[in-house]
Formats: structure tokens, C-alpha cells, sequence
């Protein structure tokens, strides 16, 4: 492809289909990544344009308006009004939802205000047929001075009518919208316009509004703003109020000039559906049974599929070890990269599977009714409504989740969300309860009709969740705060998802997956297989020999290779890094091979599962799966199976409770910038996942 020389920026409202418009216009060719020294998502891509121009597409986080409240509100406002941005003015594709014009054009019109040269295109054009509202997008387009298309957010069609109009000429610059910018005076507008040396006094004004939460600008303009503030008794609030309420006066006749009221019934079928879905009885029940339909579901229709992929590898390693000459290269491919290859990619279906279950509520609208559900259940335990996403978010991944809390305006709730987000499973540990589960409770029980696997999977989910309410309900007690409390939220519409990006959202979810948590996978198996293959001195020879002495029958060649391999693993670097943190963790049950997997896991929580897979294939057979060889471990102190019922819960409690990896721990610094909250976050969890451990076991031992 050719260079990318042109940069679209994607904006809009939340729930305005702006997500499914980029995944139309960039398909495969994404990648996330962050703005500019922030932590907030920065989603970016190429689209071809019909004259074979390659253009860079950077989605914009949604936004209401330029007079922020969050965090990702903020990353617009700063991005929009960067010197960089409004010099270059890159074109906007503004999305905006047909059915709720009014309010979509507030952010639109400010667009207009600050010179971007802007592109708006209309989704929901189906549900306004529906609803019988006839727009006259030609009156709109004139009065507004920006050209509108109609698109289909979930089919994409009229995506390449806005494209063809990109790239066929420059857009124009809009007339400015409003004479004056309500609320300011005009020679403090001046003087603003004189420090940067602009003549577009919207911009002139945002500067003024928001000149401490702008990073771009120098000490020394920051303080020249804040003096000018001062000394005419600027207040910012009164001017954004005074901007809003001016808009609107103006946006209010143009949707009446263009817009044919709809004939529609006042009882429509989503208020009847919402009836239910948000009934503080009924609706908690149908939340509680879609949670319970997704773990039945991920063990159901990824079990196949997972065992596939688990007698593959373990074929692939049988078949280098039978064909290749025993030597260290062998053992490097077989017990290191298929081993690791192996953790990494068993788990991918059930993985696949969650993401595409979130991106169904999310695609069809439920997901806010869950967090308007949710939001007084949420306030006794001091979070938010706004909380559910980031708890919810947590079932994927705690880095996003963490980073989401920036929608919760209240600093108490959003701290307290962030404390607790870890303590939900997430699909890091899908890998570790699958294996352990499966030790516990065969794959063909059921209760009733139900798995009983996605039951205990449910049952460990829920005690993550209870558990965060219940540390939230302490803490709230000993974190102070006297701001307002609130919840601002849109129902969006029903829709049935588009499969096309449902897909496409799971698919690079996966892809994130396997790239960054397989990398970490496959550096540890390689460091595992050494620290396994070598040992201090002439430890691990000498440990062989006194095995081959206990056996004087030639009979016995298996059974003493399996030995001489215990015997070296133990003797190996490995070995004696397990062995000192042993006393530290057999209390609760565990072995030093499992202390070795507890360390690694820190790194990433799937990566348990290779290391426990690489520890077994140096130590021995690797004929049979993982499972096979964890369920036939032998504790040789206690004579007892190391994976018992007691071991095996123990080890469920502490991966539920404890802190799940050092990436969690970063957003969690980054966001609270405090390492005093982020050790607090550390030192509580480990000691709640230590003493329940400890109680499981005794309780079942």
C-alpha cells in the first residue's frame, strides 16, 4: 500500500454507531495503542480511497460535547484543540444519530465553530424509516454549510458515496456557526487571541475554559490564562452553560425545518422490553441468568474445539521426541516451544467465545440498561452505576477494565472501582480454572441439565464478584470525598448485533491475546526449559546416578526414565527456586512446582498453564495431556495426590483473590498516580487470597 498522507478523524457521540462506521472503514488494517501520555485507548487504521490514496483513520473517543466531564472527553478536547490539530485540520467524519439530531448536533456545531473541515454522516437511517421520520438532509446540509450522508452503520452502505467525497476535492471549512461565543466578553476574547496568535475566537474561548487541564500548553501560557481568568472574574461554568443553552436556541428551529414529526405510538416495543429488563426484581434475575448462560456456554462449546488443540500438541511433542535424536534441541522444541505453543492455544476457543458473548450485550443495547440497573444496588457498597462496565469489562481484561473507570465522574466511586475492578475473573484465568476445574469435576457430569463445569466456573466468577462488593463496602468507609455523586446516562436503541463486526471485535481481542500474553508465554517456557535442563554444580548427575542404582532390572527402563527425570527436575535451578519458596506456600497446600507457576503467573495469568505444561514435560512422560499428569501428581512428603480436592480448591480461592499480574498493577499506578493505593491494592489482595487458601484447605484437607 502507499504511504498514508491524509488523517481522518472519526467523532461523535457515544452509542452513535461511530465504532461500527470505523471497522467499515478500516476492516483488518487496525491497531490500539494510547494517546499521547495517557492511558486512554487510542483506536487507529487505514482505508483505501476510491483513487487509491491510502488515509489513516484515528477514532476519536465519544464525546457529548467540547466542555468535558471524563477523562476521555478530556483526550478529545486536548486532541481538537492541540496547536498541531488546528494548524493542520485534518477533515472530521462526524457521526451523528438520526434519530436524535438535536443532540448530536451540539458537538457537530462546536466542530464547525473551531474551522475543522467536516463530513457528517447520518446512521440509524433504518430506524428512522421505521419510525416514519423524514429528514430533509439536503435543507440540513444547507443550512448547516457541511455536506450529510446517509450510512448504515451495520451494513456499510454509504460508507463509499463519503469516501468518494474525500477524496474527490478538499472540504470546506463551514461558515462559523455562531456570531459570538455566548457568556465571554469580547476584549478578554481579544486579549486570548493575541497570546496565541489565532483569530477563531470558539478556539480562544475552550483555551480560556479549560486552560488547566490542557497539556500542551507551556507554564508560562497556562499562567498568563489563569491571570486573565482572575482578573476579569471569569467563571468557566457559566460559560459553557451560557454556550450550550445558545446552541440550542439555534438547533432547535433547524430540526424543526427539516425534520416531519413521527407518527409513532408512545408505547413503543423497547419501553415495553425495558419494562422487564429494568424492573429492579426481574430485571436483576434475567442479568443474573445471562451471566449464568455465558459460563455454561464457554464450557460447552469450547470443549471440543480445546481438547483438539490439546491432543495436537501433545501428538506434536510424541512425535519430535520419537523421531528426532534425544538431545537438547529436541527438548527445546518439544518441552519448550510446543509446550508453550500449547498453553497459548488451548484456550483460545473459550476466550473467542467470552468476548463474542460481551460484544452481543454491548452490540444490542443491554449493556446500559445493566449499568442503570445496577446503579442503586452499586451505591451501598460506594461504587456507581457507571462501575458495572469496569466489573464487567473485568471478565475480559483488568487493563481496560481499570482505564474505564475514567466515565465515573465522582473521584471516591472511581477509586474505589479501580481497588476492587482485579478481584473479578478475568479471561486470563479462564486457562487456570479450566485445567483446575477439570480435575475436580469430569467433563460428562451434569446437574440436571446443566455442565457442571460451567457451574463451578459461575460459582467462582460470583465469588469474585461478591468479594469486590465487599471490599468496596470497607473501604468506602476510610476514603473521603464530598463530591456530587450522579448518573448521566443514554438508553441506546435495541439492535440486533452485525455479526460482520462482532467478529471482527472478538477476532482482534484473540489476535491482542495471542500476541502479547503469548510472547510472555513463550519467553518464560524458554527460561523454564533452561533453569529445568540445568542446575548448581554437578547436582542433577548426581542425582540421576543414585536413581539408576535403585534399579537393577532392565525391565524397569520406563519407570526409571520417569524417576531420573523427577530426580533432575528437582535438582535443576528450577528446583531449588521451588524448593526455597516452598515452606512459604505448602501450608496452603501447594508444592514447589506449583510455587514456580504462582511466580511466573505474575507475569500473565494464563501463563500457569504453560508453565505447569513445560514443568511436566521436562519432569516427565509428555504422552498423556496436562490434565492427565497433574491428576497423577504425587506430593512424596505426604504420599498424597498434590491435586486433591482440598490442593485443587485451595489453588481456585488464591488465582480468585490474588492480584492478577504486573500489568494490572502498572494501570492501576498510572491511573490513581499513586504507588500508596497501588500497594495498598497489592498487600490486600495477596493477604485475602493467602488466608482463604489457607481456610479452603484445612476446611477440605
Amino acid at each position: 500500500m502507499q504511504p498514508t498522507s491524509n488523517i481522518l478523524y472519526l467523532a461523535g457521540n457515544p452509542n452513535s454507531g461511530k465504532t461500527s462506521v470505523f471497522n467499515h472503514l478500516t476492516g483488518l488494517h487496525q491497531k490500539v495503542g494510547n494517546f499521547s501520555g495517557v492511558t486512554v485507548e487510542k483506536k487507529s487504521g487505514i482505508t483505501q480511497m476510491p483513487n487509491g490514496s491510502i488515509w489513516q483513520v484515528v477514532d476519536l473517543p465519544g464525546t457529548y460535547s467540547l466542555h468535558p466531564t471524563s477523562a476521555e472527553e478530556y483526550i478529545v478536547l486536548q486532541t481538537l484543540l492541540h496547536p498541531n490539530a488546528l494548524s493542520d485540520k485534518h477533515t472530521i467524519l462526524y457521526i451523528a444519530d438520526a434519530t436524535n439530531l438535536e443532540r448530536h448536533l451540539l458537538f457537530c456545531t462546536q466542530l464547525i465553530c473551531l474551522g475543522y473541515p467536516l463530513v457528517v454522516g447520518l446512521t440509524m437511517t433504518d430506524m428512522e424509516a421505521a419510525k416514519q421520520l423524514n429528514l430533509n438532509t439536503a435543507k440540513l446540509s444547507e443550512l448547516l454549510g457541511v455536506p450529510f450522508f446517509s450510512i448504515n452503520g451495520r451494513t456499510g452502505q454509504g460508507i463509499e458515496k463519503v469516501k468518494q467525497a474525500l477524496c474527490a476535492a478538499p472540504i470546506a471549512t463551514a461558515p462559523a456557526f455562531l456570531p459570538k461565543v455566548a457568556g465571554i466578553d469580547a476584549q478578554l476574547l481579544k486579549k486570548v487571541c493575541a497570546i496565541f496568535n489565532t483569530t477563531n475566537q470558539y478556539a480562544a474561548a475552550l483555551l480560556l475554559q479549560h486552560a488547566n487541564r490542557l497539556p500542551f500548553l507551556s507554564p508560562e501560557e497556562q499562567k498568563h490564562l489563569l491571570e486573565l481568568a482572575h482578573t476579569n472574574q471569569f467563571k468557566s461554568l457559566h460559560t459553557q452553560v451560557a454556550d450550550t443553552m445558545q446552541r440550542f436556541d439555534k438547533i432547535v428551529p433547524i430540526i424543526a425545518q427539516i425534520t416531519t414529526p413521527a407518527n409513532t405510538q408512545p408505547d413503543n416495543l423497547s419501553q415495553k422490553i425495558d419494562r422487564w429488563i429494568t424492573n429492579p426484581v426481574w430485571g436483576l434475575l434475567f442479568f443474573c441468568f445471562l451471566l449464568f448462560a455465558i459460563f455454561q456456554a464457554i464450557f460447552s462449546f469450547a470443549t471440543y474445539p480445546m481438547d483438539w488443540i490439546e491432543q495436537f500438541f501433545a501428538a506434536a511433542q510424541s512425535f519430535i521426541h520419537a523421531n528426532l535424536p534425544q538431545s537438547f534441541f529436541t527438548s527445546l522444541i518439544a518441552d519448550g516451544l510446543i509446550a508453550g505453543l500449547g498453553g497459548i492455544f488451548m484456550f483460545v476457543p473459550q476466550i473467542a467465545i467470552l468476548f463474542l458473548l460481551i460484544g452481543i450485550l454491548e452490540e444490542t443495547g443491554y449493556m446500559a440498561r445493566a449499568v442503570y440497573l445496577s446503579d442503586n444496588l452499586m451505591r451501598r457498597f460506594g461504587l456507581n452505576g457507571r462501575s458495572l462496565v469496569s466489573l464487567f469489562s473485568g471478565m475480559a481484561c483488568a487493563v481496560p477494565a481499570v482505564m474505564a473507570t475514567r466515565t465515573i465522574t465522582n473521584s471516591k466511586e472511581r477509586l474505589l472501582t479501580i481497588m476492587v475492578t482485579p478481584l473479578i475473573s478475568c479471561s486470563a484465568r479462564i486457562p487456570v480454572y479450566t485445567v483446575l476445574i477439570a480435575l475436580l469435576i469430569p467433563a460428562n457430569r451434569h446437574v440436571g441439565m446443566l455442565n457442571a463445569q460451567g457451574l463451578m466456573m459461575m460459582a467462582l466468577y460470583v465469588t469474585g464478584v461478591v468479594a469486590a462488593l465487599g471490599v468496596a463496602a470497607i473501604m468506602k468507609r476510610f476514603v473521603n470525598s464530598h463530591e456530587l455523586s450522579f448518573l448521566a446516562l443514554e438508553l441506546p436503541p435495541y439492535r440486533l448485533p452485525h455479526w460482520k463486526n462482532l467478529l471482527l471485535g472478538a477476532w482482534q481481542k484473540v489476535k491482542v491475546f495471542i500476541a502479547e500474553a503469548g510472547k510472555i508465554i513463550l519467553i518464560i517456557s524458554f527460561l523454564l526449559w533452561g533453569m529445568a535442563n540445568f542446575g548448581p554444580g554437578n547436582r542433577m548427575q548426581e542425582a540421576e546416578n543414585r536413581v539408576k542404582a535403585q534399579f537393577t532390572q532392565p525391565t524397569d527402563t520406563a519407570a526409571m526414565e520417569a524417576k531420573i527425570a523427577e530426580a533432575r527436575l528437582e535438582n535443576s535451578w528450577v528446583g531449588h527456586l521451588g524448593k526455597i519458596i516452598e515452606p512459604v506456600i505448602s501450608p496452603i497446600g501447594f508444592d514447589w512446582k506449583i510455587g514456580i507457576a504462582l511466580l511466573t503467573s505474575f507475569a500473565a495469568r494464563e501463563v500457569f498453564v504453560g508453565t505447569m505444561a513445560t514443568i511436566y514435560s521436562v519432569g516427565g512422560s509428555d504422552e498423556n495431556g496436562l490434565r492427565s499428569q497433574m491428576r497423577a501428581e504425587i506430593n512424596p512428603k505426604t504420599g498424597k495426590p498434590v491435586f486433591s480436592t482440598a490442593g485443587t480448591l485451595s489453588l481456585l480461592v488464591f488465582y480468585i483473590f490474588a492480584m492478577q499480574c504486573m500489568s494490572t498493577m502498572a494501570v492501576v499506578k498510572r491511573e490513581t498516580n499513586s504507588w500508596k493505593w497501588t500497594l495498598i491494592q497489592l498487600l490486600y489482595m495477596t493477604a485475602l487470597a493467602y488466608g482463604s487458601s489457607f481456610i479452603v484447605f484445612r476446611l477440605f484437607q
